[in-house]
């Protein structure tokens, strides 16, 4: 995994729950191009976290409890959106947080809730605030199609999903992880 969507892992309760949380900077190129000003309008740029790439860290928060919960012995791979509402933007100054919780767990793979919150830093006495829900399903890859012996599914024997990024995400949050 290249792009990292979460900064740190502040919380970790094994096979439960995960808090992660990711500080939006304007020094982010997405921000730049969602969305720009318009100057033939008289418009000026306002700089907004896309709600996919939102999506995307509550995800990989998600994803790493999963994965977590089994010492990260299989692929764990985002299989399906159930539900997702985001009803505030992220823009540059916010800290978006990430709470997943494991709804179900076994052999095939998870399924987690999770809410997203946002801590405006111009008005800090707020607190974090609502900001989204989402369900997520995870599927176990090895366990669902590799072992099936579907032809052209060949997986690589390495876990391509917890890298090294994962990895030192893990360690500079004081997660212990084994491999």
């Amino acid at each position: 995994m290249r792009w990292m969507w979460i900064d740190r892992v502040v919380e970790l309760t094994p096979r439960r729950r995960l808090v992660a949380v990711k500080n939006v900077s304007l020094a982010e190129d997405h921000l730049h191009d969602h969305f720009p000003a318009e100057t033939e309008r008289g418009r000026p740029a306002c700089p907004v976290m896309p709600g996919s790439l939102i999506l995307e860290g509550m995800a990989q928060s998600a994803g790493i409890l999963v994965g977590h919960a089994e010492g990260f012995r299989h692929k764990v791979i985002l299989a399906k959106v159930s539900r997702a509402e985001l009803t505030r933007d992220a823009t540059p100054g916010v800290t978006l947080r990430y709470t997943a919780t494991i709804a179900r767990i076994d052999e095939a793979g998870a399924s987690t809730l999770g809410v997203i919150e946002i801590l405006d830093h111009g008005r800090p006495s707020e607190g974090f605030t609502p900001a989204g829900s989402v369900e997520l399903m995870f599927s176990h890859l090895d366990h669902n199609m590799g072992g099936a012996g579907l032809p052209g599914e060949a997986f690589p024997a390495h876990n391509f999903v917890f890298g090294e990024s994962f990895k030192t995400l893990l360690r500079t949050s004081g997660v212990a992880f084994t491999g």
